[in-house]
């Protein structure tokens, strides 16, 4: 992440299941000020999955951690950067066309240019990423 990014937020939230409203609520309200509005529809689509899949992995984990969204832009790029608790790296699964779960990281894949993640081993968990150019 050598990138410059002028333009930088980042939200601390509780695992709770009301975290995924205001993160999609805390984005829109970035995008609106970083003149980003093109990207509500897919950015916000993203938050909610990355935010939901942080805080079940947060919460398998027993501990008291919280959640953390970072967005960051450098007028060009936007990346969104969710960092959870857990080391265990999410994988991409084919979910029943009945299944009510394991389709989120197919929605990441989908609504962003590129999607990855990285352990964050100096302070545990992961960071799970999104980036649109």
């Amino acid at each position: 992440m050598g990138r410059h990014w002028p333009l930088q937020d980042c939200l601390e939230l509780g695992a709770l299941p009301g975290a995924v409203a205001s993160a999609r609520l805390h984005a829109q309200h970035i995008l609106w000020e970083w003149g980003k509005t093109d990207l509500t529809e897919p950015v916000l689509q993203v938050v909610s999955e990355l935010v939901t899949n942080a805080i079940t992995a947060t919460r398998a984990t027993r501990s008291i951690q919280p959640v953390r969204i970072w967005l960051l832009s450098d007028t060009r790029t936007l990346l969104v950067l969710v960092w959870d608790a857990s080391p265990g790296r999410p994988q991409v699964t084919e979910a029943a066309d009945d299944a009510e779960h394991g389709r989120g990281l197919l929605i990441v894949q989908a609504y962003s240019d590129r999607w990855g993640t990285y352990p964050t081993p100096q302070i545990g968990g992961k960071v799970v990423w999104a980036q649109w150019d």
